[in-house]
């Protein structure tokens, strides 16, 4: 049988209660017709790139499925009919990933994007993104222009 990765998102009001009674039910249509589940993992609440039905955020979950694609069509038949679900995604893919997936790895959560200031890839306040390495010996301050005119006419005299 084909192999998928599907991630659903969930309304940022409805419980996680809610949100795992929806799993069961979308694991029990996969199950019922021929095909099994062979890992979810529910991510929590992450904020949204973009409003959603007026929605900031979204509960997240993902689930590794082993098949048919029958199967998966009336998950996602499911998952339009219901006011719960925001978006999904059903990727088919050639190999299930084993243990943790990238989003549950606890050292990426906690050192994505940090340097040792904890600015994110900011580089501190308001850079642009990039880092300016070391600016080297900068030599004499070169003077503003008010104090130019001062030195030229200073030496004129």
């Amino acid at each position: 049988m084909p192999l998928y990765e599907h991630v659903y998102l969930a309304r940022q009001d409805a419980s996680p209660q809610q949100v795992e009674e929806l799993t069961k039910q979308f694991t029990g249509i996969i199950e019922g017709l021929g095909g099994k589940v062979t890992k979810h993992e529910y991510w929590g609440v992450k904020s949204l790139t973009f409003r959603m039905d007026k929605n900031r955020k979204a509960h997240f979950t993902l689930f590794n499925v082993d098949a048919p694609p029958a199967a998966l069509a009336e998950v996602e038949r499911q998952e339009r009919i219901s006011e719960d679900v925001l978006r999904f995604m059903t990727v088919k893919v050639e190999e299930l990933e084993e243990g943790p997936s990238a989003m549950m790895r606890k050292s990426d959560r906690d050192d994505r994007g940090r340097g040792e200031r904890g600015f994110g890839d900011r580089g501190g306040f308001g850079g642009g993104g990039f880092d300016r390495g070391d600016r080297g010996d900068r030599g004499e301050r070169r003077p503003r222009r008010d104090e130019e005119e001062v030195v030229a006419t200073e030496t004129e005299e």
